[in-house]
């Protein structure tokens, strides 16, 4: 084989990997909207249950392939746990905030997620960062507040599942570095049936009846989620994290689009003041880390609702 010919086989992957993780991410929206307008009618509980249920449909035959047993076969118990609980505080918040607020806005908050990484992988990864991304997480962080409305709505519960949401987000992918050796078939499926026990308990007294329409709403819900997650992942093996990472923000872009569509959401003057300071803190993270190493996947934007 050439040198000509494994380049342009290079490039192909990375074309590939680059389509596969817009596609995902537009799933994401996609879900993201899906979601929006079933908790408008159906408890959070009750829709995390069906969600599940359709997370199945796709996991079922990988599981089957993998061997049901190896899902015991884990490494660091404990640390386990804490991503499965971190995991299903971020899907469950992050439901229970779109419930209230327009699309745009949660995803703003979301999109602090890699900046938040990047101060706890400080602290609990030993990975050094300079004064430079220093820098940049704090004007992340000022982005956070403006896109939160300094002022007595700061304090909306609301804005605090999105807030929360977010930071159990970035909690979830920092216990993930450490659980890098575990399969994705592994994580995904224990994520998944953390958040089907959290939906009963959540729904016992709150559970609805529902058309046709909305069953299959919430089980292609879980199969969309999927899809999207093993999409994105496949993605990050094709192609550097240093060039799909940026690509992410494109779920900002979708909930706008989307929002305004479906809801007929358009977001404020701080909302996109806040969404653009953290793209831009985010983006020269990114930047920074590249030129010092490799981008771990940890580090990517939010891959999984």
């Amino acid at each position: 084989m050439t040198t000509k010919t494994c380049v342009a086989d290079a490039r192909n992957l990375i074309i590939t990997g680059v389509v596969l993780m817009l596609i995902g991410d537009l799933l994401f929206a996609l879900n993201d909207a899906m979601g929006k307008w079933l908790v408008a009618s159906f408890a959070v509980g009750q829709v995390l249950v069906i969600r599940s249920v359709g997370a199945f449909i796709v996991l079922g035959p990988m599981i089957l392939r993998q061997g049901p047993m190896a899902l015991f076969r884990v490494e660091q118990k404990g640390l386990q746990f804490i991503r499965v609980f971190m995991a299903t505080c971020d899907v469950a918040l992050f439901y229970a905030a779109v419930a209230y607020l327009p699309l745009a806005d949660v995803m703003t908050f979301y999109m602090a997620g890699p900046i938040y990484i990047a101060a706890l992988s400080h602290f609990f990864l030993g990975e050094k960062i300079g004064w430079r991304r220093w820098l940049a997480v704090l004007i992340g962080f000022a982005g956070v507040v403006i896109a939160l409305r300094p002022s007595t709505a700061m304090l909306s519960l609301p804005s605090l599942f999105g807030l929360a949401g977010s930071f159990a987000f970035a909690l979830s992918l920092v216990m993930s570095r450490y659980l890098r050796s575990t399969s994705d078939t592994t994580l995904v499926t224990w994520q998944t049936i953390a958040a089907l026990i959290t939906g009963i308990v959540l729904s016992i007294g709150h559970w609805q009846p529902a058309t046709l329409i909305d069953w299959s709403g919430m089980l292609l819900l879980g199969i969309v989620a999927t899809c999207a997650h093993l999409l994105i992942t496949r993605s990050l093996k094709l192609a550097p994290a240093s060039l799909l990472a940026p690509l992410q923000y494109t779920l900002l872009l979708w909930a706008i689009i989307l929002g305004y569509l479906f809801f007929d959401d358009i977001p404020d003057a701080q909302i996109i003041v806040g969404a653009a300071i953290i793209v831009v803190a985010g983006l020269f993270i990114f930047h920074r880390k590249n030129l010092k190493e490799t981008i771990p996947a940890e580090a990517v934007p939010p891959d999984g609702h």
